[in-house]
């Protein structure tokens, strides 16, 4: 991961340390279940847990014995064995070494998952109060980044809104698929170590218990996870784009916090650039660079090799963290994004009222004229407009096809911007579930 774009509570998941906690936890509550089943002393478990519950596990020593024996589970339990005592040799008991680092797996990416989670909550807030403030605050619709009709600023919000509502529902989703523990030992039959351990780390654990392992648990779980967290990025980018591209100097509508001392430029002491949403979208980059390693670590030789393990160190930390940082990044963007009514209303009038060129159509159509006689006329009227010759209002009232039909009053009525905000109400109890 990068420090630059790491939160100190996601990266600590992923520290070695904390790994290595989880790892010792696994094997205890193992010993546990062993020494009730009488596979081991009881005492062993106990002196286990009395000798490792609190003990701070010496990441350079690890390292050190892992240098000598090329290999991590061991070079752990090595370790382990030097804090406890000779009652270590009771640990490990039919496992394989799969079955510690895929549950650990399992419980680090559960515990970043609720992180993210969190942070979407923190999104959802900031994107619901200002929408609720500028619910009615009307400014131009844009397709293919070009003048369509009228909508609001909050309708525009709450659209990203009900997106990150479904974030939350893949996160949580990908959490559960997620979520597994495997203690089956060398290829998945038991043959080493009775399921009933399985099902007592899971419990402990806070994990389901994966119905199938080989030696690992399947990797398909793992690419539907980063695939979530893929899409959940894109709905950043998504939101930071809108943002970047409201804050155009020709457009300004809305803009980033600048905050006192800034500086936007090392050259131009004027520049106030959207730089956060442009660190979203990079990071969004980042996150979505998972996925396609993670689609291939589904298919491993066999019961199991190791392809996948490079991968995961990598990524799994990367994706995690990243995504935590921006979802926060984002929350703080929305919450305090400078928003320029003023503004939206002189883009909305840029083009002399062609926004409301649909309207004009219907209604010529409701007057009896042809659809394609209406929209010769309007189109005409809307390109002279788009050269600079004249106002639409004016040009309406002067067709020939036009004018017979529409009066001067029914146009005036045409043009009425709040006709286009009859239904955000509706729109808002959709998604907010109130009025």
């Amino acid at each position: 991961m990068i420090p630059r774009y790491a939160r100190p509570e996601a990266a600590d998941i992923w520290s070695p340390q904390t790994k290595f906690r989880i790892m010792f936890e696994i094997e205890a509550h193992a010993a546990d279940a062993m020494a009730d089943l009488g596979v081991i002393p009881k005492l062993a478990a106990e002196t286990i847990w009395a000798k490792g519950r609190d003990a701070v596990f010496d990441v350079d020593r690890i390292d050190e014995i892992e240098r000598e024996v090329k290999h991590d589970v061991i070079a752990f339990l090595t370790h382990v064995t030097e804090i406890v005592g000779p009652e270590a040799r009771f640990l490990h008991q039919g496992m394989t070494s799969s079955d510690v680092n895929d549950t650990t797996l399992a419980v680090q990416l559960a515990r970043a998952t609720d992180l993210l989670m969190d942070d979407v909550d923190l999104v959802l807030a900031a994107l619901k109060r200002r929408a609720f403030e500028h619910k009615l605050t009307p400014t131009v619709g844009r397709s293919h980044g070009i003048h369509a009709e009228p909508t609001t600023f909050g309708l525009k919000l709450a659209g990203h809104y009900a997106e990150f509502v479904r974030a939350k529902e893949r996160l949580a989703m990908a959490r559960f698929e997620i979520a597994t523990c495997a203690i089956s030992g060398a290829v998945g039959t038991f043959a080493n170590v009775d399921p009933r351990v399985e099902q007592h780390v899971a419990e402990k654990m806070g994990l389901a218990v994966e119905p199938v392992s080989t030696q690992v648990i399947p990797r398909d779980r793992h690419a539907a996870y980063f695939a979530a967290l893929a899409v959940v990025a894109s709905s950043i980018e998504r939101l930071a784009t809108e943002i970047r591209h409201l804050q155009r100097t020709e457009v300004l509508e809305a803009e980033e916090p600048f905050d006192p001392g800034q500086k936007g430029s090392s050259a131009m002491p004027h520049k106030r650039n959207p730089i956060l949403t442009e660190n979203l979208t990079g990071l969004a980059r980042l996150v979505r660079s998972a996925v396609v390693p993670a689609l291939e670590n589904v298919a491993l030789w066999h019961e199991r090799d190791i392809s996948h393990s490079s991968v995961e160190r990598g990524i799994a930390p990367d994706a995690t963290v990243h995504l935590d940082f921006a979802l926060r990044r984002l929350a703080s963007v929305v919450e305090r994004l400078v928003i320029y009514p003023e503004n939206m209303l002189k883009n909305l009038d840029r083009l002399s009222g062609l926004v409301h060129s649909q309207r004009v159509l219907l209604a010529l159509t409701q007057k009896g004229v042809s659809r394609e006689a209406a929209y010769a006329a309007v189109q005409g009227a809307a390109m002279k407009v788009w050269r600079g010759e004249a106002a639409f209002l004016d040009l309406l009232k002067a067709d020939p096809v036009v004018r017979p039909h529409l009066t001067d009053a029914d146009l005036a009525e045409l043009f009425d911007l709040g006709y286009h905000f009859k239904h955000v109400d509706t729109v808002f109890a959709r998604v907010f579930g109130e009025g």
